[in-house]
């Protein structure tokens, strides 16, 4: 389509030319004003491109939208008495819109608007003023203290690791059966908090506790990200939660009208388990509510018809035996049966839902994170009698390594840690809203009132010698996350266990009890030794090692005769044989290479 003389602007509506204007600039503001005063929905959008002379009406569904005041003459359109009138409910959200004084602005209209964050900003060229700066940010960042003093990278890591805090997702979570749940003991709401935090209601749900930290060495244990944490604090109840697994079955049925059926298996069933493993199942082969089960221990005794119709017995009489087909706790995994919950399933079949509870107390391993994306795992538990103190007597119960700080520049972290000290003497809590929190003068103003370090330092006392150290220490309070990443959950060892049927090689992952992968790169490594013992340990003794007849006439692969009880090679009969050690994969090649019609030989000579 081109454009006719005299008209220039080419006007879009979703991206579909449908015409032209005479004027793009003089368009885009009348459009502007009809919608300002209501002609125009108030849904669409218009932006002005003023390099292409195009002038683009947006309507489509999907658009991420927000709302400003609308500025004139750099002058807010929310006046006071509009605001008086908001604060008694006399004024609504949609009658704002209405009178034009609130706009939502697209992706492509806010190219053209220069928004003021605060009213005291405002200048003649402000075409728009945000709400509150702090909605600049999601519901993730806005719960966050102090984002605007962290490297965006930090904030990011803090978004991500706040989803993965443990503390109370429902407050009913005693009556649910979900697969896996925890559940912090002793929550507590941050002593520094946002504004979002208290009107999302975060409080109930707290997934965190505030922690007395120092920032210093100590003695190597927390080294790098690692974190030395108070025992005794722990043992009063830091840190401590509770993990919630449900396990269910549930009674099918099978063509033919058999089905299966819950119960303790008898002794002649197919695959019985060892007595032991059914010590805790009540009459109708259920498990009994807080029993304490350990990994193998069956929950539900279950029995299923088998998978062919009937088998001969010894004495030639057909006899249909029950296969085992108990619900059990998987390998490495127990606790205490907390609940048992009988139901129908939505197919009318009977159902049995085991929910067992495991207390998981701080060790070694498990990893914590503050508000900032400083992320760490315990390394050392620490007896009280052994931290460091101050001259009050009052004892850390977290120390992060001074080397945190610097290179990932989260000064909100040290800010948190000021405020959070602040707080307790004030008895307020702290606000650390984005953009518009308490400052760092304040909390200064608070510690001298206090007769206290105005930077948050002290002096601690080392618990070996007694004496003061040399250096001043930052502590302060500060709200730390639990992650679920919890050691306990994820320890996997193995010596031997099940092995692939394909290719004879252990089997992968925790949950098979699997072996650890000895990779492409630990194999370059022990080449590069020269450590060629270990080597063909891990990758055939460990493995898959297996020993196959050869054929030393015709190369290939002999089989042996069960029935006949001899070894011949089945390409030319010949019965002049040699065992041969070779890992069972390679053997499996050889296989597979034949399927695509192609021999390989084997061509046997002594070792020489």
């Amino acid at each position: 389509m081109l454009k006719p003389a005299g008209q220039k602007c080419s006007v879009f509506l979703n991206g579909r030319l449908i015409g032209f204007a005479d004027n793009g600039e003089a368009t885009l503001a009348e459009l502007r004003e009809k919608r300002r005063s209501g002609v125009i929905s108030h849904q669409s959008n218009f932006h002005y491109n003023y390099k292409t002379d195009e002038l683009y009406v947006n309507t489509d569904s999907g658009r991420a939208r927000r709302p400003y005041i609308v500025v004139e003459n750099g002058q807010s359109k929310l006046i006071p008495s509009l605001l008086e009138q908001l604060k008694n409910g006399e004024m609504s959200w949609e009658k704002l819109i209405k009178l034009g004084v609130v706009e939502y602005l697209d992706a492509e209209e806010e190219e053209d608007s220069l928004i003021a964050l605060r009213d005291t900003d405002l200048t003649s060229e402000h075409t728009h003023l945000e709400i509150d700066p702090v909605s600049i940010v999601g519901v993730s960042v806005s719960v966050l203290p102090y984002p605007e003093y962290n490297s965006s990278p930090r904030i990011t890591m803090a978004c991500a690791m706040s989803k993965q805090s443990l503390g109370t997702y429902a407050m009913n979570f005693n009556m649910r059966t979900d697969s896996r749940s925890h559940i912090m003991v002793y929550p507590q709401q941050p002593l520094v908090q946002t504004r979002p935090y208290s009107i999302l209601k975060f409080a109930e749900h707290a997934a965190g506790q505030n922690f007395v930290v120092a920032i210093t060495t100590a003695r190597g244990y927390n080294m790098a990200d690692a974190l030395v944490m108070n025992r005794n604090a722990v043992d009063r109840g830091l840190g401590r939660s509770v993990f919630y697994k449900t396990h269910e079955t549930e009674e099918r049925r099978y063509p033919g009208g058999q089905r299966d059926k819950f119960e303790i298996p008898p002794a002649t069933t197919h695959g019985y388990r060892e007595e032991k493993a059914y010590r805790h199942l009540g009459e109708d082969g259920i498990i009994i509510p807080e029993s304490n089960v350990d990994s193998k221990d069956v929950l539900v005794g279950k029995t299923s018809p088998p998978r062919f119709l009937e088998e001969l017995s010894v004495f030639g009489v057909t006899e249909e035996r029950k296969r085992e087909n108990s619900l059990a706790v998987k390998g490495g995994e127990g606790g205490t049966v907390d609940s048992v919950l009988l139901a129908e399933s939505l197919s009318g079949n009977k159902l049995v839902k085991c929910r067992i509870r495991s207390i998981k107390i701080p060790e070694q391993g498990d990893k914590f994170a503050s508000r900032h994306g400083q992320k760490g795992v315990i390394g050392l538990l620490l007896p009280q009698e052994d931290m460091p103190f101050t001259k009050d007597g009052i004892v850390p119960d977290l120390i992060i390594n001074p080397h945190a700080i610097p290179s990932r520049m989260t000064m909100g972290h040290l800010l948190e840690m000021l405020g959070g000290k602040a707080a307790c003497y004030t008895g307020k809590f702290a606000d650390a809203t984005a953009f518009n929190g308490d400052k760092e003068d304040e909390f200064k103003k608070t510690m001298k009132e206090n007769g206290l370090d105005e930077f948050g330092e002290e002096v601690l006392y080392d618990a070996t010698t007694g004496e003061p150290m040399k250096a001043k220490i930052y502590i302060g309070v500060i709200y730390y996350q639990k992650l679920h990443h919890l050691v306990s959950n994820k320890m996997h060892v193995r010596s031997r266990g099940p092995v692939q049927l394909l290719t004879h090689q252990p089997t992968e992952g925790r949950a098979r009890e699997g072996g650890l992968r000895f990779g492409e790169m630990e194999r370059d490594c022990l080449i590069g030794y020269g450590a060629s013992m270990l080597l063909k340990e891990r990758l055939l003794e460990e493995s898959d090692k297996t020993y196959e007849l050869v054929c030393d006439k015709c190369g290939s692969i002999a089989i042996h005769d069960h029935v006949k009880n001899r070894d011949y090679c089945a390409l030319c009969d010949s019965t002049s044989l040699h065992y041969v050690e070779m890992s069972y994969a390679f053997k499996l090649l050889l296989d597979e290479i034949k399927s695509l019609h192609i021999f390989p030989r084997l061509l046997l000579r002594d070792k020489a």
